[in-house]
This record gives structure tokens, sequence and C-alpha cells, in this order.
């Protein structure tokens, strides 16, 4: 008897790729920014880390099992965020705040609507944006290479104001990003800015770091380079034309706007997030200028320095308006009739 070939629907598309094994790929990459935020942070940058990461893979699974649901753990993606999570938080932020952050990710951004695929927004720059109840926490760094000595159960919320201790008077909320929003150049060589010498939340201030992790990622196919490469490109040109230092073709000005704040991070490790992204090469073109320009006209015009978690966020909602613009269309199909008599 002869065999049958069945054909199922399409796409007739195999791999050995799996979720669990790009989300490990992504967790490979981030590990250099990881250990950098130590060096340059102590130890509780890596507490800070563990207890994001921990968080959230245990509010994934205590949903799962209140929900009745398999637990999803498994494919890493709770780990991915829980470490972009502790990125986006200074080293002076409490852990009971790293926890709530994890909880809203996961539970209210992640899990609520449906799981990892299903979330409209990315999970980790929702929970930072939440985060910014309190920003003062959110905006108070310290210097790097100089251990602050912050006690495990330091929270700066319960000091009411009050003068703060001697050893951990190294507290300074000045970052690149204020001096560029001032129209001045930062007082920091361009060799620091690359290095990750200079003040910020753990994972955006080693630009070397970023890049090695974001290199990775694309030789292993994890990402491709359609929205790195437009987002970064329309920030360079956009600063470099309309420099805030006045005049044009700043190109210092250009670079310091590259090297500041969570750009590279963002660019890298959060726009291109497969959820929250358009899937269409296109798309990532347009997503990728969209965040682009979004990110300079919030940190030009917004009363906040920073702009990449608010543009990517924004560009999150207009994913799939991207997507249904710029699909292709499919042959013999136009116009309600049938193209292929044509």
């Amino acid at each position: 008897m002869a065999k049958r070939l069945l054909v199922t629907s399409s796409p007739h598309y195999r791999s050995e790729r799996t979720i669990s094994k790009v989300m490990l790929d992504v967790v490979i990459a981030m590990i250099p920014i990881s250990a950098m935020s130590v060096v340059f942070f102590g130890w509780r940058a890596l507490a800070l880390t563990a207890i994001c990461v921990g968080a959230c893979v245990a509010f994934e699974t205590l949903y799962n099992f209140i929900a009745k649901k398999k637990n999803t753990v498994e494919d890493f993606s709770a780990v991915v965020t829980g470490m972009l999570l502790s990125f986006n938080l200074p080293v002076t932020a409490p852990y009971w705040m790293a926890a709530i952050g994890s909880l809203f990710a996961i539970v209210v951004v992640k899990m609520l609507f449906g799981g990892l695929g299903k979330n409209f927004a990315n999970p980790a720059l929702a929970a930072r944006a939440f985060l910014f109840s309190w920003p003062t926490i959110m905006t108070t760094f310290v210097k790097p290479f100089i251990n602050p000595g912050l006690p495990v159960l330091y929270d700066p919320i319960f000091t009411n104001g009050a003068e703060l201790p001697d050893y951990i008077d190294t507290i300074t909320t000045a970052t690149p990003l204020s001096s560029l929003k001032g129209g001045a150049l930062p007082d920091i060589s361009l060799a620091d800015m690359f290095i990750g010498n200079i003040g910020g939340c753990l994972g955006e201030v080693c630009a070397a770091a970023i890049l090695l992790g974001g290199i990775y990622m694309l030789l292993r196919g994890v990402i491709t380079w359609h929205i790195p490469v437009t987002y970064l490109g329309t920030v360079a040109l956009v600063t470099f034309l309309f420099p805030l230092t006045g005049g044009h073709f700043d190109w210092q000005f250009m670079t310091y706007e590259l090297l500041s704040g969570g750009l590279l991070l963002g660019a890298f490790f959060m726009a291109t997030d497969y959820s929250t992204s358009p899937v269409t090469a296109k798309g990532k073109l347009l997503f990728g200028i969209g965040c682009g320009l979004l990110t300079v006209f919030l940190r030009y015009y917004s009363g906040y320095s920073e702009g990449v978690s608010y543009a990517i966020l924004i560009m999150n909602v207009l994913a799939v308006p991207i997507d249904k613009i710029t699909k292709p269309r499919r042959f013999g199909i136009g116009g309600g009739y049938n193209d292929a008599s044509k």
C-alpha cells in the first residue's frame, strides 16, 4: 500500500529553535551587562537582579497555579523580564520596590492579558513606568566604582527628608542626560560614557556590554538589524542636525545622546521584543523610526530628561496597526476576487 502525504495548512516551516532556547540566548546576552553592573555598583546590584528574577518566576508560577494553568516558567521569559526590570532600577532602589515592579510586570502586564505573546506592552518597561510613582527613588543614583555601603534594609522613602548618613554621601542625581537637556555637553569623557563610568540605572551605563550582548543576539538570529539600526540611526540623525547646544551638525552632542540613558539597552533588548513589536520587515523599520523620533521629542520637550521607556511603550500600542499596514499582499487575492484569472 502506497504511503500518502498529508499536507497541513501553511506555513510549512519547521525549526529546532524553541521559545526557551531563544530566551536563554537573551539571558546569555545580558550576562555581560549584569556583570558590569556589579563592577560599577557593587554586590547590591546582583542582589536586586536576583530579587527581580526570583519574584518574576514566583509570581508567574503562583498565577498559573491559581488560574489552574500549565506552569510556563520553563520558557525563561520570566527570567528575561526580571533581568530587564533590574536593569531599569538604580542601585539605591529598595528591595520591596523590585518585588512590586516584578508583580506588576508579570501579573498585570503579562499574565492578565493571556501570557507570553499576548501582552501588548513590554512588561519590564511598563513596570518601570509604574515604579515612577516613586520618582525620587527612581532618579537617585550613585557614582560608579564607589561602594555606597548601603545597608540591606536601606529604604530612601523612610528617611523622611533627614540628612543622609556619611556612608551614603556619594549619592548624586546628576546624569549626562541632565546636562544634555540643558543644552550643555556632560563633564564626562566619551570613553567613560562607553565604558560605563557614569551614574544611571544598573543596565544602562555600560555601552560596551550592551553592544556586546546586542551583537551576540544578532549573530544568533534572536533579533534582526531592522529595529536597532533604525532606532539608533533616527536618534543620531535628528540629534546631529538639531542639537540642543545650538547650531547644527554637532557630532559630539549626537554621540553623547546615543550613549546616554537607556537608549542602547532599549534599542537592542526591549524595542525588539517579539510580542510587542511588528512582525514584517517594513513594520520593524517604521517601528524603529517611530521609537527614535519619540525618544528625541520626549528628551527635548518633556519634563523628564529620558524618553526611551515611554517612546517604546507608545510604539508598542501601534505595533499591530503597523503590521496591518505593512503586511504583504496574498497572491491571488484582491478586490474580492481571484487575481489569478487576470
